[in-house]
Order: C-alpha cells, then sequence, then structure tokens
C-alpha cells in the first residue's frame, strides 16, 4: 500500500514495486484515517510505503503495526535507488513478470467500508503509454506536465507510461494550482498537460494576464468537451490546441479526438494502438442489449485487451461489470454518429425521471454556467412528493455576485424545455469533489436546508 502523494519519490516507488512483481495499492493521502484503515483491512498489505508528513495519518487509522514488512519512507527508498547507480541494482530479482500480470489495485469510490479497487495490469500501463503519444503526436522534444494524482489511472498510464514510452520529459506537480500554473509550465518548458474535471474553466476564471499565452504549452488533454466557443476561447487565451478524450481505469483505451480533427462537443473515435493495429472495440446499446443505432441514445460497451480483470475480492461487482460476452458496461450514456464519432450524454445512474421525461443533468449544467454570475454548477435529483423526481441546482456565485435565482430559472427557460428546468435552487461556496477534482454529488447538502429557493412557491425555506 502506497499513500502515493504526485512526488518523484513516489513515482520511483511506483516503478520499482512493479519491476520486482508486486501489486501497488495506490491510496489517497488525503485520506481521512477511517478509509485508510479500510482499504488496509480490505488488503492486506504486506508492507506501507508513506512519508513523514503523513507520520500523524498512518497512527490514526491505526495501521503502523499491521504490514509484516512494517511503514516505510518513500523518500528513503528512492535516495536508496538513486545511489544505487546507472540501472537497476544486481541484487534486483528477476520477476519474471507477464503482461497479464497485476500491477496495481486503483481505488474508485468507497469511504469506511469496501472500496471498489479496480485490478490492472502490465499490459494496460504498457499499452496505454505506447498509445499516449501516438493519439496526441508527442515526441521525445516535449515535456508532459501533471498534477493528476497517482493513485488514479490518468498520470501514471498517460503521462507517466506516455514520457517513458516516447522519450519525452516528464514534470510532477504535487497538487494543482490555479494561479501559479502557468507559472510552472514556463519555469519547467512543459509542452503539454493532461486536465480532468473542472481543472481548465477553472484556470479560465483566474484574472486575465498579458502573459497567458507565453509558455511552451502546445497541447492539453482532457474530457469531457467543452463547448465548442468556450474551447476556442481556451484555446486563443492560452495558445495552446486541446484534444478531448474518454477512458476510465477500467479501461485506458476508450475513445480520442483523431489526430487533425476537431470533432467540437465530442468524444471522438474509438482509439487504437499505433502498431498493433484495431485492438479496441465499442457498441452503443439500449436497456435491453439491442445496438442503438446512428443517432440513438445508450450505454457506452468496451471491447479491447486492456479490461479490468475486475474488482479486487468482489465477484458479484465483477459479474455485473461484464455482458456474458466480455464488453465491458461503462455506466456512461452516448450517442454515436455514422462517421463512428461518440457524443457524451449522461452518467446512466445520473439520468433523471421527471415528468414522464428523462434529462440529462450535464446538459443543464453546461446551460447554467453559461450564465455570468455562475462559476460552476451541480444538477441533481431530489425526491417529489408526486413521483419521479424534482430537479435542484446547487450554484457556486463568482466572486462578489450574487445571482437571483428567478433571473437564472428564466435564462434556463429560455434555453430548455420546460421539464429540464430545475424547481429548487441553492447557492453553495464550493462543490465538494473526489480526490481527481470530478464533482462529489452524493456529497451534497440532502434535503431542503436553509436558504434553497423554490420556484413553484417563489419563496425561500
Amino acid at each position: 500500500m502506497v499513500t502515493a502523494r504526485t512526488t518523484p519519490e513516489y513515482l520511483i516507488c511506483w516503478l520499482a514495486l512493479t519491476t520486482l512483481g508486486a501489486v501497488v495499492v495506490s491510496v489517497n493521502p488525503r485520506s481521512a484515517p477511517a478509509e485508510l484503515a479500510g482499504l488496509a483491512q480490505q488488503t492486506q498489505p504486506r508492507m506501507l510505503i508513506t512519508d513523514q508528513e503523513l507520520a500523524g495519518l498512518i497512527r490514526a487509522a491505526g495501521i503502523a503495526g499491521r504490514p509484516p514488512l512494517g511503514v516505510l519512507d518513500a523518500a528513503e527508498l528512492a535516495g536508496d535507488w538513486a545511489h544505487a547507480g546507472d540501472g537497476p541494482p544486481s541484487w534486483l530479482p528477476d520477476a519474471a513478470v507477464i503482461p497479464d500480470d497485476l500491477a496495481v489495485l486503483i481505488p474508485t469510490s468507497g469511504t469506511t467500508g469496501r472500496s471498489k479497487l479496480v485490478m490492472q495490469t502490465h499490459r494496460a500501463y504498457v499499452l496505454a503509454g505506447e498509445g499516449f503519444p501516438f493519439w496526441m503526436g508527442l515526441t521525445p522534444a516535449d515535456r508532459l506536465m501533471t498534477s493528476l494524482p497517482l493513485f488514479h489511472i490518468n498520470a501514471p498510464a498517460y503521462s507517466m507510461m506516455g514520457s517513458l514510452a516516447c522519450g519525452a520529459g516528464l514534470i510532477l506537480l504535487p497538487r494543482f494550482s490555479a494561479s501559479g500554473f502557468l507559472d510552472a509550465a514556463r519555469r519547467h518548458g512543459a509542452t503539454e498537460f493532461n486536465a480532468i474535471g473542472a481543472m481548465l474553466e477553472i484556470l479560465m476564471r483566474q484574472p486575465a494576464r498579458r502573459r497567458d499565452a507565453d509558455t511552451p504549452l502546445r497541447l492539453c488533454y482532457t474530457g469531457p468537451a467543452p463547448a465548442r466557443e468556450r474551447q476556442e476561447e481556451m484555446e486563443h487565451r492560452f495558445g495552446l490546441r486541446i484534444v478531448v478524450g474518454y477512458a476510465m481505469s477500467e479501461s485506458p483505451y476508450g475513445l480520442i479526438w483523431p489526430h487533425g480533427s476537431r470533432p467540437f462537443g465530442t468524444l471522438g473515435t474509438v482509439r487504437q494502438h499505433p502498431v498493433l493495429g484495431v485492438i479496441n472495440h465499442a457498441r452503443v446499446v439500449d436497456d435491453e442489449g439491442a445496438e442503438a443505432g446512428p443517432g440513438g441514445t445508450g450505454e457506452l460497451l468496451l471491447r479491447n485487451p486492456v479490461l479490468t480483470r475486475g474488482y479486487w475480492g468482489m465477484p458479484a461487482e465483477t459479474e455485473r461489470a461484464f455482458t456474458a460476452d466480455g464488453w465491458l458496461h461503462t455506466g456512461d450514456l452516448v450517442t454515436v454518429d455514422p462517421g463512428g464519432t461518440y457524443t457524451f450524454v449522461a452518467r446512466k445512474k445520473e439520468v433523471l425521471r421527471r415528468r414522464g421525461e428523462n434529462l440529462s443533468p450535464a446538459e443543464v449544467e453546461e446551460v447554467l454556467e453559461e450564465h455570468p454570475d455562475v462559476l460552476e454548477c451541480a444538477v441533481v435529483g431530489v425526491p417529489s412528493e408526486l413521483s419521479e423526481e424534482e430537479v435542484k441546482a446547487f450554484v457556486v456565485p463568482v466572486g462578489g455576485r450574487t445571482p437571483d435565482f428567478a433571473e437564472l430559472r428564466a435564462f434556463t427557460a429560455e434555453r430548455l424545455a420546460a421539464f429540464k428546468v430545475p424547481r429548487y435552487w441553492q447557492l453553495i461556496s464550493e462543490l465538494p469533489r473526489t480526490p481527481t477534482a470530478r464533482v462529489a454529488k452524493h456529497r451534497l447538502p440532502r434535503g431542503h436546508p436553509p436558504g434553497e429557493w423554490d420556484a413553484e412557491s417563489r419563496a425561500r425555506r
């Protein structure tokens, strides 16, 4: 088990452990003690690699004495490796690792109970690393910069393995800081970075500076796709080109914009390998498993050589994740056009049912975030006294502004069908987020707390 900060020391430990044939359980160093204790109970690690700054967390979690090989310091381990000379130490055993051996367990959810731990193989990381420079057009002259966590899939599979595969440089930022991000790119000579969630939008909300485009940056990999006008505004301000893609811990091969194409607002086409050719396949199916067809909405299924082996210790969850013939359920609803370009619609579990109609929270959020008073927002379903659900919008205002809910509602109603317009509205100082910067909607206030505005009664509670 490794409390994986985004630092060189932890990266070296990650590589060394996988070289030895060990299975790395990379956990969030900002976990609560109960979360860390739960993961230790679930995985029964042979050793724990951490650092001095996290000693208090390890003590609070009560796991310091559990691993048979003890608690080791990442900085000391990395220092020992660095002083071993060129190449691996002579005492390093031949682990006889093969491509389908398990390399990493990736925690994807869970609190104090049982997390879903995605099992990923050496093959998955190698093929992702070989693919990423090809998909992005990277060369040895590039320097890839990431502030994304090493306990997720993106930074290790794309930035780390991608830089190794093409001989590019790698820059690790311990954390994402919007105010210092561009300065870091200048200082380190970064030419490419990976962004997820709201990172680009957060950068755009920083005060504009004349030097914003004066960096070596030329590429950004992100997902999901911004609206075309907003993407072009981002590219102009920062002087780079955005490439949109889609993948997940369960499959680092998903979708991406093909070389030279600009299918704005979409997730692109199916990713393939630069040498092996067509190894990745996608389908869009309805609730009965039938092909949705061009223009139809359905769940995206994937099949390729780098699909997860399942969820550690959860055979029932693993069985539900796959069809009988080996296709992975992504849980994402998409549409596909006749040319094979896919567009995201919603998470299958997030689709709301209101007044006999299905609606996507993402569609409502996209409209609301066009309003000048809205920094960001989250749209959720809340119980209705009638049946099905009502729609509620949590709004984070732009600094110094106080949005008028009636105005926001009218703004939304001008752009969306009536059943999509939220009934309940609430201001919130910031949206709760997962460690990988995605909005954690399950942590938003529940019920109808004080300050909520009900559009039907035109009153605050």
